[in-house]
């Protein structure tokens, strides 16, 4: 195991340990107890605080790995396996952690947990997800290789946008949301705009390979 594979393996470790610790958290305090964690006036909650930098550096790692294993000729079969993996494990988990607070904001008092991410927004990231997988797979029991395009990149850097910004809950876009004209968190238009990014690079991902489903004759 060279050493990009064992930086994306890693990385599953820390997700896993992660979701985990997030569940554990959760079961010991509920989610209407996150607001004692809050950190003076920010709206920042400090379990989230802590993750977010954790959410930084596993998004950082996921760039070094593929730039250590393009630089030193290390491209594995194992790394192309895992690196996805990681990928989806650690914004997916994210994302449906993050739409808790979304589902349950009615009923906890105070600032926090404002902002998240909608169920209907979780839906469409997931099955995406799901849906694009199926098509390399496809794709790959037929030797055809499904490139990532500039859509889906494009995708990956608004999730993790939306992601960081809901975890620091709005911050610092928060401070405007009182003179926002339409009545909606900032925050909101992040995830909204990461959601319909997801949702059109899944429908040409699907366009632009559709001869995939064609059987061979």
């Amino acid at each position: 195991m060279n050493l990009p594979t064992k930086i994306t393996f890693t990385r599953i470790i820390m997700i896993i340990l992660m979701i985990i610790t997030l569940f554990v958290l959760s079961v010991i305090n509920g989610f209407n107890h996150w607001q004692t964690f809050e950190l003076g006036n920010t709206g920042i909650n400090l379990v989230f605080l802590i993750l977010f930098i954790f959410f930084v550096i596993a998004s950082y790692t996921d760039h070094l790995d593929g730039y250590l294993a393009r630089k030193n000729n290390q491209v594995t079969d194992l790394g192309k396996f895992l690196d996805p993996v990681a990928d989806k494990l650690l914004i997916n988990s994210l994302v449906i952690f993050l739409a808790a607070p979304s589902v349950f904001a009615p009923y906890i008092p105070g600032e926090l947990n404002q902002v998240g991410f909608s169920v209907w927004c979780v839906i469409i990231l997931v099955a995406r997800d799901i849906v694009v997988d199926a098509l390399r797979f496809i794709g790959a029991s037929k030797g055809k290789v499904i490139a990532a395009n500039i859509f889906g990149k494009l995708k990956t850097v608004l999730e993790m946008v939306a992601i960081g910004i809901v975890l620091l809950n709005g911050f610092p876009f928060r401070y405007f949301d009182a003179s926002w004209p339409i009545g909606l968190h900032i925050a909101d238009i992040f995830v909204y705009l990461a959601t319909a990014a997801s949702l059109i690079s899944g429908i040409i991902y699907v366009v632009q390979n559709r001869h995939v489903f064609k059987e061979d004759k």
